[in-house]
């Protein structure tokens, strides 16, 4: 559109498209720096309507006390029924105003506090780690499209059904090769992030290398003794008492106790009476 515009007042326009994927270090900047302003606009959104709630509370009290003093009822035919009726439909009217602004100001309030947090919930531990293994889940499927691969439908006997699913070609090939490039950078940029994060202590990193079954691990605030270790996740008993066991992956873990210290512990009466056996 501004091309076209721009050629029909006589100028000259070239349009030339980068599609290039920009680096994942530079979107995330942008994208927290454009959060940042709009947390700004919305915190003074939100002080502009505490100002006008403020301002609305005041004029609703100044009606009230323009009303006759002591509840003094309305006198059916005096020259002051009218004057008193419109300072009752006066404050009612200043009540609704100043309630209704109170409820924009708060609105604007929570809207701003949600905004802030943005960012912060965007980089919790465990959301960074479940955002890396669907990033790598991803880039997989996009590896073997382009590369082909193949799947049993089906083993009967000695006769076994195999599917198979020629390399990626054309057009789609290089759809998926920019794809999985722009993903690789995607995926580098959160890995650093999350080492930085194990780095500082703001995430765990516990694997079966450094759990074994019979420690306590911590989940939301319970401890819970290990029933099996497993490649990404630990069993635990019923995080809500019942006779069946859950498993809770390693990511999401924010403590863990080997055996021993995990018995001086119960030993010196410091363990969550969450822990059960």
């Amino acid at each position: 559109m501004t091309a076209e515009a721009l050629r029909a007042q006589g100028f000259e326009v070239e349009v030339s498209i980068d599609a290039a994927a920009r680096p994942a270090v530079e979107v995330e900047a942008d994208r927290i720096d454009r959060q940042a302003e709009r947390v700004a606009a919305l915190e003074q959104k939100a002080e502009r309507r505490s100002d006008r709630a403020e301002q609305a509370w005041k004029a609703e009290h100044r009606a009230v006390e323009a009303l006759p003093p002591g509840g003094e009822p309305i006198k059916i035919g005096h020259h002051s029924e009218q004057r008193h009726r419109r300072a009752i439909d006066t404050a009612h009217r200043r009540l609704g105003q100043a309630v209704s602004a109170e409820n924009d100001a708060r609105q604007a309030q929570r809207r701003a506090e949600s905004a802030a947090a943005t960012t912060e919930a965007r980089y919790s531990p465990v959301t960074v780690k479940n955002r890396i293994d669907k990033l790598h889940a991803d880039q997989r499927a996009d590896q073997r499209e382009r590369d082909g691969h193949e799947r049993t439908l089906f083993v009967l006997g000695d006769t076994k059904q195999v599917e198979k699913f020629p390399p990626a070609q054309g057009a789609y090939r290089e759809l998926l090769e920019s794809r999985i490039a722009e993903r690789e950078d995607q995926i580098s940029y959160w890995e650093a992030v999350r080492a930085q994060q194990i780095e500082s202590g703001k995430a765990t990193n516990y694997g079966p290398g450094t759990i074994s079954k019979g420690d306590l691990v911590q989940w939301s605030g319970g401890w819970y003794p290990v029933v099996r270790v497993n490649k990404k996740s630990v069993t635990i008993p019923s995080i809500v008492g019942g006779s069946w066991t859950d498993t809770m992956p390693y990511h999401k873990l924010s403590g863990h106790k080997r055996r021993d210290e995990g018995a001086q512990t119960t030993a010196a009466g410091t363990v969550s009476e969450e822990i059960r056996s």
